[in-house]
């Protein structure tokens, strides 16, 4: 077959790696080392695992639990039958990981030593899963595989079954990301998106074989999940944290001499105000990238000014995007000179994405006019998980619809204005109004109620609810956040409640003028954005 005509695998990434770099470290986790051909073997012997207990090219399995080496061969596991991986939030409630379950129906679970007793109510809940698989040093509990002992087994007998990977336009992953209709959203991202990424990625971040990389956020968000097919092209070192804690970052930057990281804005905030920052050598940090949501200049000159010599560029994209749609070179991140006026940019789009500016009829605008984001290309989603509507909507005209309001200035550099819709990030996570409002408005007490972003020091923002009671009712507001908490993931609940006697603000279409709701918090201060 001629190569141009080759089918897109992404399990090639992996088993080009173990070939080419057979003794090269891959991932380290937990003080143990594995190398590129003990890690293909893994992901063979858990595909086997899989396969013996009835997984079928175009099933579901999903994945509960932090940061880990199974986490990161479940990235690859099920694409070497053509099944699918579904990461599930470790931070939702149980309620939430039972809708997301209960949609794409996973026929098994791998689950690690902090989720046993979820795992259990997931299985008892939704009958599609079958089998559960322990991950993880201790022993598996009655009534579930264990993931180490069977790989181990597999491996020493070299019993591992025939692969029949997925290709091209198959889905290799399902993300669940929020929704604007209060019920999370499957993207469907498949081998051509992730390659597309990854053949972007490298070249962009100027990223070098072998290089070693921190694995730090979420591995169910793709901001950390893509760097599992970058790391893997390079035959780089991927440096596993269970979940992201400022001392453990930096000894490990200093112990692996780690290369490349990417954070999200908090995570930078919480790294330079620790207090023993400045005692770690992070000296072999050749690139730091951020992403998931805006950066103020104040912290992005503190970070300039902390990391003189590595590499920094902002990234904007999102899930739907497997997640790239724009970058800011690392050049335009200075302090003087002519190249500052982009500091203020989330950059230009990347060479596989097509990105413009839209009107309400789809019609592409001036430059420096205001209006919705809409993208297109090899990366964009192949769709939302049996929501073909939804789908429809986002991807009219072949386009992108991005949600995000912004700007192309003359030189095409995309600066963000706002949201079409009204979403909240906080410390990196996207939290939907809709999602948090539907469930104050369950309480017997609430009349009306509005949830908006308020600015806060640590996380850029916050959830705050603003509140209307029926005649005659009174809660306090520890009591509606303990009703949330009980309801929804703690970090979608408000941190704050604001009572209000007088009526909400309406638009002349009866609904409610956040944007006059958000005015006494944002007044004087930087802008909301996203």
């Amino acid at each position: 077959m001629d190569s141009e005509n080759k089918p897109t695998k992404i399990s090639d990434l992996l088993f080009t790696a173990a070939k080419k770099w057979p003794e090269h470290p891959a991932i380290s986790f937990r003080g143990r080392t594995q190398n590129w051909l003990e890690t293909k073997n893994r992901c063979h012997a858990a595909a086997t695992i899989l396969q013996r207990a009835g997984v079928k090219p175009g099933d579901r399995v999903a994945f509960l639990g932090l940061n880990s080496n199974a986490c990161f061969e479940s990235y690859y596991s099920p694409a070497i039958l053509g099944a699918t991986m579904v990461p599930i939030n470790y931070r939702l409630a149980v309620r939430e990981m039972v809708e997301c379950v209960q949609d794409c129906t996973p026929t098994v679970l791998i689950v690690d030593e902090n989720y046993l007793t979820e795992a259990r109510q997931l299985q008892e809940s939704c009958d599609s899963v079958k089998t559960l698989i322990a991950c993880g040093d201790n022993a598996a509990p009655d009534g579930m595989l264990s993931y180490e002992q069977d790989v181990y087994e597999i491996i020493r007998n070299n019993a591992y079954c025939e692969i029949s990977p997925s290709v091209d336009d198959e889905t290799v992953i399902i993300f669940y990301t929020g929704g604007t209709t209060g019920r999370s959203k499957g993207v469907m991202l498949s081998n051509n998106n992730f390659q597309c990424n990854t053949l972007c990625s490298i070249p962009l971040y100027r990223m070098q074989q072998h290089w070693t990389f921190l694995v730090i956020g979420p591995l169910f968000h793709l901001a950390a999940g893509s760097r599992v097919f970058s790391c893997t092209a390079l035959g780089g070192h991927a440096v596993i944290l269970p979940k992201f804690d400022v001392a453990a970052l930096m000894e490990s930057v200093e112990k692996y001499q780690v290369n490349s990281a990417t954070l999200v804005p908090t995570m930078y905030q919480m790294i330079l105000d620790h207090s023993d920052f400045g005692n770690y050598d992070l000296s072999s940090l050749k690139m730091l990238a951020s992403g998931a949501a805006p950066l103020s200049i104040a912290l992005l000159s503190r970070i300039i000014k902390s990391f003189p010599k590595t590499e920094f560029f902002q990234t904007y994209g999102m899930t739907e995007a497997a997640p790239i749609l724009t970058s800011l070179d690392s050049k335009y991140h200075v302090l003087e000179g002519p190249n500052t006026s982009k500091l203020g940019s989330v950059g230009r789009s990347v060479k596989h994405v097509d990105l413009i500016i839209a009107d309400e009829n789809d019609k592409e605008v001036p430059a420096n006019t205001i209006g919705q984001i809409l993208a297109r290309g090899d990366n964009i989603m192949m769709g939302y998980w049996h929501l073909p509507e939804q789908t429809a909507e986002a991807l009219k005209g072949g386009w992108y619809h991005t949600g995000d309001a912004g700007y192309l200035d003359e030189e095409g550099f995309l600066f963000l204005e706002g949201r079409v819709k009204d979403m909240i990030v906080s410390g990196g996570e996207n939290i939907y109004p809709i999602e948090v409002e539907n469930v104050l408005e369950d309480h017997p007490a609430i009349y009306q109620c509005a949830v908006i972003g308020i600015p806060h020091a640590t996380w850029g923002e916050a959830v705050h609810a603003v509140v209307k009671l029926k005649d005659g009712y009174s809660i306090s507001e520890e009591e509606l956040i303990k009703f949330c908490k009980e309801q929804i993931a703690s970090y979608k609940c408000p941190v704050s409640i604001s009572f209000r006697e007088e009526p909400m603000p309406l638009s002349p279409i009866n609904k409610i003028l956040k944007t006059e709701l958000r005015k006494p918090f944002w007044d004087g201060k930087d802008s909301k954005l996203v």
